[in-house]
């Protein structure tokens, strides 16, 4: 399997070779050559394999330059009990995802069992044993530099703390965050992580992210790697729980599924769109955003356009406070059918600070064959749905997962059962839980006075420079 950037303009590359660059050197993003294809006969055997063998079916069609017996172990080592348990019943954690039903047809996929209560463990543990098992085999090093709007940081600092040959270097939008969120990440000490609160919104940590990774003298010098949703490996992991989710929800491989993904970076969502087009029956795909409806706005108009950092909401739903999406290049490479000079063209504009629009084009046309919906959801509308959830069912849900369920419910087709996504554990977001429910969400033991812990982080400005020469200073020559 060899992997091609969305831009044309570098050489294909194997899974290793990729694991851990991040960003393609001509500035796009690594997708498969392609999509390898899953038959009827491996979905049927699939479906009653335990979550770390399926994640090694699957994972073996993408990683085909490990040998299998280390990339079981890698995988073996990730998906265990131990390390999704969170105080759940016995017979809950060994699914590692298990799938909660509200009513016949309506199911919520957990996700958030991991040690950050947020569902970017679930592939960023993987990477973390995946980065310690390539720097091994390399003995090289590794400056891992990345962005993130809430959930991402804490789970990369999680799990890569400790390991050999590998530093992180997390950016976050100051104060934009929850506090709980904040305390994860800000009160680890371990001497390999470095937290910098940048004053803006994410999209300008995500800016300085991307400008360094093109830097390739400054890349290459100081060995930068990326855990962002940029990374394959993140995007590869996370395909697996489509699978898990439709052999909860289904009764057989004769029938399709829909799944509603709360959306920021298209990160999660794009690995939705890997599963179909590796032949999982998904009959709908809903994205679901919060008041920074970009992504939203394409779908209904064939218009994308990211917004000025200045006209980025700040919600309840911070995770998602997103105006560009670094992942949306990989769909959008697919929807104009692999023409790497139409997606240079179409970013050019992105990049000058413009939009694109497909509508009255071919790729117009082409859009619905992917089978997506979308819609939005605000403040007042993941309140309603977090007290109506808590009401009917006695289910307590965060406030991604609440956009995620209003929106699958508006946007289902009756026919398919819905699989909402869930994004993190209510007790990330507790502000907003007691504004919905007047009550405070149970916190998993050991968390219960995160807040209080002492907190490292470095504030500074969105500015190239300063990072650059924060990471110098940090990284022994």
């Amino acid at each position: 399997m060899k992997y091609i950037s969305t831009r044309g303009n570098s050489p294909a590359k194997t899974f290793t070779e990729i694991l851990l660059g991040g960003l393609a050197p001509d500035g796009g993003l690594y997708l498969p050559q392609i999509y390898p294809q899953v038959s009827r006969a491996e979905l049927d055997a699939w479906r009653s394999l335990s979550y770390a063998e399926l994640a090694f079916a699957v994972l073996s069609k993408f990683a085909t330059d490990i040998p299998a017996d280390d990339l079981r172990a890698i995988i073996s080592k990730t998906y265990t009990a131990a390390v999704y348990s969170n105080g759940r019943a016995d017979s809950d954690f060994k699914q590692i995802t298990p799938l909660r039903t509200l009513e016949p047809g309506v199911h919520i996929l957990e996700l958030s069992n991991g040690p950050t209560l947020a569902f970017k463990d679930m592939a960023m543990q993987l990477l973390g044993n995946l980065f310690e098992y390539a720097l091994d085999k390399q003995h090289d090093e590794l400056n891992i530099l990345g962005a993130t709007s809430g959930d991402t940081g804490s789970a990369a600092e999680y799990a890569m703390r400790g390991k050999r040959g590998i530093r992180v270097f997390m950016l976050s939008p100051h104060g934009k965050m929850s506090a709980f969120q904040r305390a994860q990440m800000y009160s680890l000490q371990d001497p390999n992580i470095f937290n910098i609160a940048i004053r803006g919104v994410f999209d300008n940590a995500q800016d300085i992210v991307k400008a360094v990774s093109n830097d390739h003298a400054f890349k290459a010098k100081y060995k930068i790697g990326t855990v962002n949703s940029i990374n394959w490996a993140r995007v590869s992991a996370q395909i697996v729980y489509y699978f898990k989710g439709y052999f909860a929800a289904t009764q057989s491989n004769d029938e399709q599924a829909a799944f509603s993904v709360p959306s920021g970076n298209f990160g999660n969502i794009c690995a939705g769109h890997i599963a179909r087009m590796m032949g999982l029956p998904i009959g709908q795909l809903i994205l679901a955003t919060n008041e920074n409806d970009v992504l939203d706005e394409f779908f209904r108009t064939g218009v994308y356009r990211p917004r000025d950092t200045r006209h980025t909401y700040e919600t309840s739903s911070p995770s998602m406070d997103i105006s560009k999406a670094s992942n949306f290049e990989r769909f959008v490479f697919d929807l104009v059918g692999r023409d790497a000079d139409q997606v240079r063209e179409f970013w050019a504009r992105v990049d000058a600070g413009g939009e694109f629009d497909i509508k009255g084009t071919p790729y117009w046309d082409a859009l619905s064959q992917f089978k997506f919906a979308s819609g939005k959801s605000t403040h007042q509308d993941r309140l309603k749905t977090i007290r109506e959830l808590w009401e009917e069912y006695g289910v307590m849900v965060d406030t991604h997962t609440a956009d995620g369920l209003k929106v699958g419910l508006e946007q289902r087709r009756p026919s398919l059962p819905l699989i909402c996504l869930e994004t993190a554990l209510p007790a990330k977001f507790e502000e907003t839980i007691v504004e919905a429910l007047g009550r405070k969400p149970e916190r998993p033991a050991g968390m219960e006075g995160i807040e209080n812990l002492p907190q490292r982080v470095e504030v500074m400005d969105a500015d190239l420079a300063r990072l650059k020469a924060y990471i110098a200073a940090h990284v022994p020559q």
